[in-house]
């Protein structure tokens, strides 16, 4: 008979188990899936493949050119497939060099991100057709890709930041069905730094500290996420509240 301390042991190992399989399952329910159904409604706009094994990963823009992100709506649009590029290309990166110890579970996590942020990608893509611009080269130079500590800490810092983007230029379109898309957007995103923020302290507060998320304007965003990007970005045409 096995004693108290076994028991306990097998009973955590089994809610470990389960609660693994929730987050997987809730993050595969609220990431492709869903923007694939937004995507028929929008401008006719599609999304093709299913995460990174079609498609493919941006290369960069040449010789070091300007990206201007455009006025009005498209402008938004722009600005946040920028942000989307961003975060595709980290994760891809991040499993391309999995840090020292990653289990399985925070591959699957990471994978899961991955592909959402890709989907995302494509999506903003396939909308702005020729208004996209084009893609951008990242700079990862600060990211210490076989640290946990780092790759974490990096992926919740755009998760939250990504969120703040889309909360505070969501008033700026005017576009009712583009503000009905980022809502559905934000809601993803938000799950995503809730998952991150729980692999970085698990089953404490910190997956959701605050009662609402931050809201940051266009100009505050791009210059946190400016760190990351070698490519120049201008957007002095975009919209102000």
């Amino acid at each position: 008979m096995a004693n108290n301390s076994d028991e306990f042991d097998e009973q955590t190992e089994i809610t470990c188990s389960a609660q693994a399989n929730d987050r997987r399952t809730f993050l595969k329910l609220t990431g492709g899936a869903a923007l694939a159904a937004v995507a028929i409604g929008i401008g006719g706009a599609q999304v093709f493949g299913n995460g990174a094994n079609v498609l493919s990963i941006p290369m960069g823009t040449q010789n070091g050119a300007a990206v201007d992100l455009g006025s009005g709506d498209t402008g938004i649009l722009n600005y946040a497939y920028a942000l989307e590029q961003l975060e595709a290309a980290f994760y891809t990166q991040a499993l391309a060099q999995p840090y020292a110890n990653m289990s399985g579970l925070e591959k699957q996590i990471l994978t899961d991100l991955r592909d959402h942020e890709i989907v995302h990608r494509e999506f903003f893509k396939a909308a702005l057709g020729a208004s996209a611009i084009p893609s951008l080269t990242p700079n990862f130079s600060k990211i210490k890709f076989g640290d946990r500590k780092s790759v974490l800490g990096t992926a919740q810092v755009f998760e939250d930041l990504g969120v703040a983007a889309y909360n505070g230029a969501g008033k700026l379109l005017q576009n009712p069905d583009f503000l009905v898309l980022a809502g559905k957007i934000v809601s993803v995103e938000a799950r995503h730094a809730a998952a991150i923020r729980d692999l970085i302290k698990p089953r404490t507060k910190y997956f959701a500290p605050d009662a609402l998320d931050k809201a940051l304007d266009p100009p505050t965003v791009l210059k946190a996420a400016g760190a990351f990007i070698a490519t120049k970005i201008t957007a002095n045409n975009l919209p102000k509240a």
